[in-house]
């Protein structure tokens, strides 16, 4: 019986890149991390970061890949050790998790360290073409914002001015709120304001579609229809 050979680097390669593949078909946030990856890049390349800052951004994306991938390998290892509830493995588990946390933490952080300044910069001769916007526009641009969901059910048929239906008020209302934010924030903080806005509106359309009150499609329409509408209003009122 002859032994088994040991592998070659091609081997080795091969099963790597099998390693990768297979993470990235079956595990959902790694597909978001590499979504997010290429359009940070993408965006390094159009704002023109400085070679310091594109390493800063590769070693960031790097050890979120990375402890992700190390999550799946550990669940997959303790799934196989053992099929009754372990607290140990269960905390192995959280342990892992925790750990692509903390790398995604610091992807962020160092995400906004470098775009914050180059993005502000970009955006800020688009913005200032409005004048400060005062409260009062604000609050019409939500209003707004409400009758033109209620009518789009009401035309529609389909569920009710609070819950379910097309399109969904409450991604609509978050996203116009995002816009109103960004607008309404002063120079030197709209970058994070606007940031800030943004993730909880994302959030919030995350937890329509989670919680089965609304599609997918009908929490995009809402937010595209909040951010529209409000924009149109403080570009009218500019």
């Amino acid at each position: 019986m002859n032994a088994r050979r040991p592998p070659t680097i091609f081997d080795s390669f091969n099963y790597a890149f099998e390693g990768l593949i297979h993470v990235l078909r079956t595990q959902r946030n790694m597909r978001v991390h590499f979504a997010v990856a290429v359009a940070v890049l993408v965006v390094a390349l159009v704002v023109g970061v400085s070679k310091i800052e594109l390493i800063a951004l590769l070693l960031a994306i790097t050890f979120v890949l990375v402890a992700e991938m190390v999550n799946t390998a550990i669940e997959g290892a303790i799934d196989v050790a053992t099929t009754a509830f372990d607290p140990m493995a269960k905390l192995a588990k959280d342990i892992a998790a925790g750990a692509v946390l903390l790398a995604s933490v610091n992807a962020v952080a160092v995400g906004y360290l470098v775009f914050s300044g180059k993005v502000a910069d970009r955006s800020a001769r688009l913005l200032d073409r409005v004048r400060d916007a005062p409260a009062e526009l604000t609050i019409v641009a939500l209003a707004v914002t409400v009758i033109v969901v209620i009518s789009l059910k009401a035309w529609t048929g389909s569920g009710t001015p609070l819950r379910g239906g097309l399109p969904s008020g409450h991604a609509a209302l978050a996203f116009a709120a995002w816009i109103a934010a960004t607008y309404v924030a002063g120079r030197h903080h709209r970058f994070l304001v606007s940031t800030i806005a943004l993730v909880m509106a994302l959030l919030v359309a995350q937890t329509r579609v989670e919680s089965g009150v609304h599609s997918s499609a009908e929490v995009a329409l809402g937010g595209l229809l909040g951010a529209l509408t409000t924009l149109v209003l403080f570009q009218l009122a500019g």
